[in-house]
């Protein structure tokens, strides 16, 4: 059973770095903003498996993705942003149905963003940094309510087959 988990768990990180490595070549008017496709995955392995697999998962994807794309230099604002989101996505689906896994996922894009100005106010020791936030914050609800529909609509339909 541990090495199903272990196979499975390399296949989401898989489709989660496929999704981060595509995302990066669509190109986005703004700096900084992204659509967040791999979050589908991450909410996927929180809503399915539980907060320790979907943190392997953000993990890897983070470590891996930040190599992948020859921009090392961006895993700490990567890394921040996906913990702040997790730990959100956590405590906020533990209050939530699966029909609420949107709001999940909203909150989850708004956390991130904040973690990725708060990294850039410490590395940059520029407090000033923070006026770019209300853009990210913009961004981060509405990637938060296309990748939590898509998560939703694929978790619901998944628990529909196992039926």
């Amino acid at each position: 059973m541990k090495a199903k988990r272990m196979v499975f768990l390399a296949l989401l990180t898989a489709i989660a770095l496929t999704l981060f490595l595509v995302e990066a070549q669509i190109p986005i008017p703004i700096t900084g903003v992204k659509l967040g496709l791999s979050n589908i995955v991450s909410l996927f392995a929180l809503c399915l498996l539980g907060p320790w697999d979907a943190l392997t998962v953000l993990l890897l994807r983070c470590g891996l993705g930040c190599l992948l794309s020859g921009q090392p230099a961006t895993f700490p604002y990567s890394i921040a942003g996906g913990l702040l989101s997790l730990a959100v996505m956590i405590l906020l689906r533990r209050m939530t149905t699966d029909r609420q896994i949107f709001v999940v996922s909203v909150f989850g894009g708004i956390f991130h963003n904040i973690g990725q100005i708060l990294v850039a106010v410490l590395i940059t020791k520029t407090p000033g940094v923070a006026i770019y936030l209300p853009i990210l914050l913009a961004a981060g609800l509405l990637a938060g309510v296309f990748t939590g529909f898509a998560a939703q609509y694929l978790i619901l339909h998944l628990k529909k087959l196992k039926q």
